[in-house]
């Protein structure tokens, strides 16, 4: 009985090891373009790999941020930030916000959240529909985006202020990132090039 046991043991690890080698490649392949698909629809036209120099820049908050810098002929467009908040009604947000030279807000998507559906869940869309004042896209962030309820300009979504003060809230990490970012693409002498989460 315990070698019949030990060796169904064994053989289930040989194989499950063998499923994870092979599927490995193909994962990191999805993941990679799913990155890159993300990076081109928040920035604006580019000809570089920003995967490929992409570095971290901190926010302030003793923490760092990656950033896809996106060039074009050597310029730098622009660039793509991978933030993250903890502040959501259920748990972390994680979004892709992509910046013009100007600081101006190009486009987001939002990667991970686990916010209510039907409510929470409307960020994706919620925060570039041209009604009222929801609208983001094209924005400075300046000093940072507030919902209207603590004294900004941006309404919230319906029902769902928490979701939407953790949206600007990740939304606020990323400019403060970017906002590191020099002409040529890459972090400022007062940039790390290490940490984050």
């Amino acid at each position: 009985m315990l070698l019949s046991l030990t060796s169904i043991c064994v053989v289930s690890g040989a194989i499950l090891a063998a499923v994870n080698n092979i599927t490995a490649g193909p994962i990191a392949a999805s993941k990679t373009a799913a990155l890159e698909t993300a990076i081109k629809a928040v920035t604006p036209e580019f000809n570089n790999k920003p995967t490929e120099e992409a570095y971290m820049a901190p926010t302030g908050n003793g923490d760092s941020l990656k950033i896809y810098p996106a060039k074009m002929d050597g310029q730098l467009v622009g660039a793509a930030v991978e933030s993250f908040t903890n502040k959501g009604f259920s748990g972390e947000i994680r979004v892709i916000v992509g910046f013009d030279t100007e600081g101006k807000i190009k486009d987001y998507s939002v990667l991970q959240h686990s916010e209510t559906p039907g409510l929470g869940s409307k960020m994706q869309e919620w925060f570039r529909t041209d009604r009222n004042k929801q609208n983001v896209i094209g924005r400075e962030v300046g000093s940072g985006l507030k919902v209207s309820k603590d004294g900004g300009d941006v309404d919230a979504i319906t029902a769902a202020t928490i979701s939407s003060r953790a949206f600007l809230d990740a939304i606020n990490r990323a400019y403060a990132a970017f906002s590191q970012t020099d002409a040529t693409g890459g972090a400022t002498s007062n940039s790390t090039t290490e940490g984050g989460k």
